[in-house]
Formats: C-alpha cells, sequence, structure tokens
C-alpha cells in the first residue's frame, strides 16, 4: 500500500512545473502533505513506560486535507455528537447540484459553496414553517459540504442531519415533524435553486451563468431514521474524511497509480488506475478556501441560540417518550503515540520544532 504524501514526493514538482498559475491553497496543501511525519514540522521525544525505549514521533502537519491527519478525526467527531443527540427520528438530507453548474462553482469556490450551504438551510426552515408540514419557527440542522464522487469526480453537493420537528414561536413547545418525512423534497430542491440563483444575483455573478442551467432540476433525497445515533453513524463519514483516504491507494509504479472505489449501488471494490498527475489534479480540485466552513450549523444547532440542548431534549420528551433517556456519556479517547516496539501507548516528554528557540519542556 502506497500514501498520498509518497504521490505527491512524486509528482508535485512535476506538476507544479506544468501548472505555473496553480493557487496558493493548493500549493500549500501539496507542501502540508509533503512535510507531513518527516521531520520538516519537528517532532516528539517519548519514552515507553513498558520496554523502556525512547522513541522520536514525528510532528504532523494537521492539514484538514491530509489523510494521515484526518483519518483520527471520526473518533473524536462521532462520540462527541452522540453525546448532544435529541430524541426522536432524524433526517438525512442531500441536495446535488446539476453538472452544467459545477463549472461555475468551481471557478468561485467560496461564494458558491456558502451560497450553498445557506440556500439549503433557507429552504428547509422555510418550508418547516407551513402549517401544512411541521409548523415550527426554529427547526435545528447540521449542513456538510461535501464536493467529490467515488472516482474523485467533481461532485459539490449537501449532506444535512435534521431531528424530526423544531420549536414553536414562544419557545416553549417542540412541534414534531411526521415519522417518515420533514418536508416534501420536490418542493425543497426548486426552493434551494431559486435561493442560490437570488444569491448569485446579489454578488453580480448571474450574468456569467448560463440561464439554461436554472431550468434544470436539482436531485434531492430524504432518508428517515428513526433514532440520531444510526443517522450520526451514517454521515461521519461524510465529515471526517478527504477526497481519497491511504488505504484506498494500493500501489504507486513508474507513472500510473492503482486505486480502488465502488460503483454506486454496488458492494463489490474496483480498481482504477490513473496517471499521477491526473490523480494530484482530481485531488486538489476538492480544496477547501482558506477558512471556509465546511459543516454549518443552522437554527437551534447554531451556537447563537438561546436555549441550551437539554432544555431542546426535555420539550421533545413527551412526543418521543421510548427516547427519552439521555445518551450515555462516552469520552473521545484521547490520540496518543504507541511504541513501534511493543504497541504500548506512550507520553510525549519534550516537542522539538525545527526552530532552536523552540525547545519546549510539556512534562
Amino acid at each position: 500500500m502506497t500514501t498520498l504524501r509518497e504521490i505527491c514526493t512524486a509528482f508535485a514538482p512535476e506538476y507544479l512545473e506544468r501548472s505555473p498559475h496553480l493557487p496558493t491553497a493548493h500549493r500549500k496543501v501539496l507542501s502540508a502533505i509533503q512535510h507531513c511525519q518527516n521531520g520538516h514540522y519537528g517532532h516528539s521525544l517519548s519514552p515507553c513506560q513498558d520496554c523502556g525505549g525512547h522513541h522520536r514521533v514525528q510532528h504532523a502537519c494537521g492539514n484538514r486535507h491530509c489523510p494521515q491527519c484526518q483519518q483520527h478525526t471520526t473518533p473524536q467527531w462521532l462520540p462527541h455528537h452522540l453525546n448532544n443527540q435529541l430524541p426522536g427520528p432524524h433526517f438525512l438530507r442531500t441536495l446535488t447540484v446539476p453538472e452544467p453548474l459545477r463549472s461555475f462553482i468551481r471557478s468561485h469556490h467560496r461564494l458558491a459553496y456558502q451560497a450553498l450551504l445557506q440556500a439549503s438551510a433557507t429552504a428547509l426552515t422555510r418550508l418547516a414553517k407551513d402549517e401544512r408540514f411541521i409548523g415550527t419557527d426554529l427547526p435545528g440542522l447540521t449542513g456538510i459540504l461535501h464536493t467529490w464522487g467515488r472516482q474523485l469526480q467533481y461532485h459539490p453537493h449537501i449532506h444535512s442531519i435534521v431531528p424530526g420537528g423544531g420549536l414553536s414561536r414562544d419557545r416553549t413547545t417542540w412541534c414534531p415533524s411526521r415519522a417518515h418525512c420533514f418536508v416534501p423534497v420536490k418542493a425543497l430542491s426548486p426552493m434551494s435553486r431559486a435561493l442560490c440563483k437570488e444569491e448569485m444575483r446579489q454578488a453580480g455573478l448571474l450574468e456569467h451563468i448560463n440561464p439554461q442551467v436554472w431550468t434544470i432540476p436539482w436531485h434531492g433525497h430524504s432518508q428517515a431514521n428513526h433514532h440520531g445515533h444510526s443517522a450520526l453513524q451514517d454521515l461521519a463519514p461524510y465529515v471526517c474524511t478527504v477526497a481519497i483516504a491511504n488505504h484506498r491507494l494500493v500501489r504507486l509504479t513508474d507513472r500510473p497509480v492503482t486505486c480502488t472505489y465502488r460503483k454506486v449501488g454496488s458492494a463489490r471494490l474496483r480498481t482504477a488506475h490513473l496517471d499521477g498527475i491526473e490523480l494530484l489534479r482530481r485531488f486538489l480540485q476538492h480544496g477547501l478556501p482558506d477558512g471556509l466552513q465546511k459543516v454549518r450549523h443552522f437554527g437551534f444547532r447554531h451556537a447563537s441560540c438561546a436555549l441550551p440542548l437539554t432544555t431542546i431534549r426535555r420539550l421533545i420528551v413527551p412526543a418521543h417518550p421510548r427516547d427519552a433517556p439521555p445518551p450515555q456519556r462516552t469520552p473521545p479517547k484521547p490520540l496518543v503515540a504507541h511504541c513501534p516496539t511493543c504497541g504500548a501507548p506512550m507520553r510525549g516528554v519534550m516537542r522539538v520544532w525545527t526552530s532552536p528557540r523552540a525547545l519546549v519542556d510539556t512534562g
């Protein structure tokens, strides 16, 4: 098995030579992955209490596009959100942008990504206020931006997790949704498209988009989950992964890279052979702009909401008494280095950075 760091080391110089106008953000991603855990960012000196050996642990880059650094985020993210889950059904929604609009989104990714996340949340909030559906004044949802398909093709779409209901106008009553439907998907998709179009008009970019694009339907999908923990477990891979993980990279030969993938609707593992330059091109097109948060919270899930989740949980209990007991507190396991000799956990006693003045005792 090879790693993305090896591929970047082998092909990044040629890729940079072919792309002299590569965005600075993409150059930073290539540099971070190349120098991840190779001593560029310093190291920690860690003794093993079992075998008594002293080992040097290289520091990671911490870049959010690095598969080596992000492979540990799911065990940290999932327990935290499982502890804060609410009773009752949850809904997983997906909103997909049509193919003719994707080239524009890729050229104006910062504005377009923000517009997609905001339009998806606003459309759901407006429909949830309708008395025919829920009649809630304040629903809550978490939206996640996802930009890649199974073969690294550019495929921007929004995943959302929504608790089944919302708060009334006076914030004293829980308004439950239907068990198998939050709001109609057929109404949600065209409303999201219209809101996104309005965002482009306000930004002065509507004239740069072919008007025929806005006549193409946006694909929407909704899946009901009877419990929040199953919905969060389904959503976690979209939050905590990068475009391609190291376990999907099988081997690197002279030029082609062999990687694995699965077709939609099939569990069979397949292999694809991509040139190293092409793989880097597909990978870097999913890089996010600096400072852009791909996970957004809206409604009562937003940090500015005055009501804490414990109060909202108490309001939901009468509607879903079977789910009333709060979830068990399972704190995330801390990330520790393990001894390469015996496998026992090690405790770092000293960090050494590349600068000679950055010698810090952390014991």
